[in-house]
């Protein structure tokens, strides 16, 4: 893969506010997270790990990892590809989502695992003592087991695993720079795709989905739906402890900052109306034509590293065109324009 930049799945700005408002012991749980989470972006690169591939096209292989509450990775294999449940909820979800990803991109776009190339999906489960957190380290999927006050398990949610694998998709194809806008839309992508395999998963069309990332993830007390909601920004959730959900959902809330790269994390929440929009206009499964567009746009050679919202825009209805007609294309613009990026 072109690019090695490590994504977790929970904004720095949740974990900020959980170390101004939260107790003693979630103060601590989120300050280490955090912290661990600025080490990894900043050092660019995953701890030392092979990445196999596959022998045959579309092959799945999945190979999960427990880490018994330590921050060394991969830990301990616990279930490869054809062996049976050790029992371990958080094994078992890990290798079922893993799998349930592959299949989706196989299936639906003939993508070879997330590198094209047949990459092996590898896994590491119970990360660290109560981490709260998942991220892809440019090789792997590593899970925290959460707090279980505010955060559960980190692979309750199939979106949040494909979310994450989603990072890789977008790194091999375009490796867009993880800032600003090019930045927000590399995080509405990861939500897009991530949304899409749950959508597969459960075999629902775009009016039935709840276009929610992280559902169940909030742990029992926590006034919430999920992380972030893609048909309504904005309104995941409205705690005392996390606050009110920061996302915009059109361009004229823009979040202009320094922080969270340049807030790629809440500006994300703009096109990831855009793509419900367009899905929703369009009808039927999500995958088929709007998610098509999205996909053979991240695959166009000619969207720049750097590309704003508008590019990004402008490339998606060129592909819905292209593939599935005026119709698409016309609801693909329309969903721009709803969001004030075109």
């Amino acid at each position: 893969m072109p690019s090695r930049r490590p994504h977790s799945v929970i904004p720095p700005y949740i974990l900020r506010r959980i170390i101004d408002h939260g107790s003693e012991t979630q103060q601590r749980c989120a300050r280490q997270t955090l912290s661990h989470v600025q080490t990894l972006m900043a050092h660019h690169k995953p701890e030392t790990i092979s990445a196999p591939l596959a022998t045959s096209a579309g092959e799945l292989v999945r190979d999960v990892y427990d880490a018994q509450h330590r921050e060394t990775l991969p830990g301990e294999q616990v279930r490869y590809e054809g062996q049976p449940s050790n029992g371990d909820v958080t094994v078992d979800e890990a290798y079922d989502y893993l799998g349930i990803t592959h299949d989706f991109f196989w299936q639906t776009w003939q993508r070879n695992s997330i590198d094209n190339q047949g990459l092996i999906l590898s896994g590491t489960v119970h990360y660290g003592e109560e981490y709260q957190n998942a991220f892809w380290n440019g090789q792997q999927m590593v899970f925290g087991d959460g707090d279980g006050e505010i955060f559960n398990r980190f692979t309750i949610a199939i979106e949040v695993v494909a979310h994450e694998l989603s990072h890789g998709v977008t790194e091999t194809e375009t490796g867009l720079i993880y800032f600003s806008e090019a930045g927000a839309l590399n995080e509405s992508l990861s939500d897009v795709f991530g949304s899409l395999v749950k959508q597969y998963q459960q075999q629902q069309t775009a009016d039935q989905a709840d276009w929610l990332i992280g559902a169940g993830l909030l742990a029992q007390g926590i006034n919430g739906r999920g992380l972030r909601s893609m048909s309504e920004p904005g309104s995941a959730y409205d705690d005392p402890l996390l606050g009110k959900d920061p996302q915009p959902a059109h361009m004229k809330d823009f979040i202009k900052t320094r922080e969270d790269n340049g807030g790629v994390h809440l500006n994300s929440g703009i096109p990831n109306r855009a793509f419900y929009l367009a899905a929703t206009a369009v009808g039927g499964f999500a995958w088929e034509e709007t998610g098509y567009a999205w996909y053979d746009t991240v695959c166009d050679k000619s969207l720049a590293q750097d590309a704003d919202f508008a590019s990004f825009a402008r490339l998606t209805i060129q592909h819905g065109g292209k593939r599935s007609g005026n119709r698409v294309a016309n609801a693909i613009e329309q969903a721009w324009k709803d969001v004030g990026v075109l």
